[in-house]
């Protein structure tokens, strides 16, 4: 397993390079950039000159991207009346792999720039919100699943009956919901409302809860998620439990499960001893995309409520053009992914002895 684990970090590692190059001409394809946005908020002490010449002047990619420095100069003018010098500076911009050569040098020591935004390193950033969105993130998959599960085995053991046909349909209408119509609802009726003023409307921790032990930390904090994370479970729940069910009832309609039942073995037995693990599988596969499916879906559910997590930072990189703050997200969110994935492939040893990864 050792050798298989070092197999699959190898291979992580051109994966990583490939999404960060991806991402990279993703950006540099879009419109806008943070020279835009600056241009468009000059004040009038302030010429687009001025401003234009004290961006031109940084010289660390990692602060100026370098295709900006020809759209200053275009703008302000700068480069018009100096021929020779906007060639040179033509010349160093049109090669794109400058910014990415140095974003990757410098990621390898875990310097990922600093933020066009407010000039705080990138990585202090993220390191403040990760833990809010792992945390949102871990509590929603440990909870679809300890919910899901034993819904879809019940339901398939009751396949046919009414409660399974009122049951299916139930869930077929959560799953039919948007998450963001959802957290609205919660929203207007639990928080701060007309109806149930129960939950806080905003953000994950009450101001000054620093100063409360940690007992009563930890209780501030899980009455702000329990909006968040119901809202994230609400339609994650629903389609993973019509989908154990549907395993559930594939494997105890197969042979092995038939000759063990002849053989006279406990009805119990039977179901968790040999079905039960087998449809676990699937399930397992299927725990490797749910941790990146939730990271897309956070920026919604934070915007929502207002959750200083990655969701919200990526929406405020995203509009504010800060590229080096999106790199710095999509790495770590890949990071994740890969990692996720490999975490699944894992636990396929746990729920089934048999399968080995010697000699893969």
């Amino acid at each position: 397993m050792f050798q298989y684990i070092l197999k699959r970090l190898s291979i992580m590692i051109p994966t990583l390079l490939g999404i960060t190059l991806l991402t990279f001409f993703i950006m540099k394809l879009a419109p806008g950039d943070p020279v835009t946005l600056k241009l468009m908020f000059v004040g009038e002490g302030v010429s687009p000159q001025a401003l234009a010449e004290a961006l031109a002047s940084k010289e660390d990619p990692l602060e100026l991207p370098s295709w900006y420095k020809h759209f200053v100069d275009e703008v302000a003018g700068t480069g018009k009346t100096e021929e020779g010098k906007l060639e040179k500076t033509l010349n160093w911009i049109g090669k794109n792999t400058l910014f990415y050569g140095k974003w990757l040098k410098n990621i390898l020591k875990l310097d990922f720039g600093l933020s066009s935004k407010d000039k705080r390193p990138v990585l202090s950033r993220i390191l403040e919100a990760l833990p809010i969105t792992l945390t949102l993130n871990i509590l929603t998959i440990l909870i679809i699943y300890f919910i899901s599960i034993p819904l879809g085995v019940w339901s398939a053991l009751k396949d046919g009956t009414v409660w399974d046909k009122a049951m299916m349909v139930y869930l077929f209408l959560l799953y039919s919901l948007p998450s963001f119509w959802v957290a609205t609802m919660l929203l207007v009726y639990f928080a701060g409302g007309e109806y149930f003023n129960w939950f806080p409307l905003r953000g994950y921790v009450s101001d000054g809860a620093e100063i409360l032990p940690w007992w009563q930390w930890l209780a501030n904090v899980a009455w702000h998620l329990v909006l968040p994370i119901t809202a994230y479970v609400v339609g994650s729940f629903a389609f993973l439990a019509r989908f154990s069910k549907t395993n559930f009832l594939e494997v105890i309609r197969q042979d092995y499960v038939r000759t063990a039942r002849a053989k006279g073995l406990g009805e119990s037995r039977v179901l968790w001893k040999h079905a039960f693990r087998n449809s676990m599988i699937p399930l397992v596969t299927l725990m490797g995309g749910l941790l990146p499916a939730l990271l897309g879906g956070s920026v919604i559910i934070e915007q929502i409520f207002s959750i200083p997590g990655m969701g919200m930072l990526s929406f405020e990189a995203v509009l504010s053009r800060d590229y080096n703050l999106i790199m710095g997200i999509e790495a770590i969110s890949a990071i994740l992914t890969l990692f996720g994935l490999l975490l699944s492939d894992l636990f396929y040893v746990v729920v089934d002895p048999r399968i080995s990864f010697e000699g893969k």
